[in-house]
């Protein structure tokens, strides 16, 4: 394997299915992937039915974004977030604010 490493930030949004972490819905269809740049969407609890992708498990999906800093990827992987729809996806809302909060100071 050849690792190369990046000067630049990386940020991770999980999202998941409705009523994670305890019974969680799946099957729902998942779109807007397609709709996802310059970025990567790390599959968790997906699956392929009928030719659909749709949600098989509570972590669906991890979008992340890198950028220059880290700002500017948790920007990107909260526009990039907002590409994707499934029902009752849901994700939290302050992914990478304790950082941005502790570089501030």
């Amino acid at each position: 394997i050849d690792i190369k490493w990046a000067d630049n930030a990386a940020c991770c949004v999980c999202m998941a299915s409705g009523g994670y972490p305890k019974a969680y819905e799946k099957g729902k269809e998942i779109t807007g992937l397609n709709d996802v740049t310059d970025s990567f969407v790390f599959h968790a609890g997906t699956a392929v039915k009928d030719g659909k992708l749709v949600t098989n498990g509570g972590r669906v999906l991890g979008v992340t974004a890198t950028a220059q800093d880290l700002r500017s990827a948790v920007e990107k992987a909260y526009t990039m977030v907002q590409s994707v729809q499934f029902d009752n996806a849901f994700y939290r809302h302050d992914i990478g604010q304790r950082a941005l909060k502790a570089l501030e100071q």
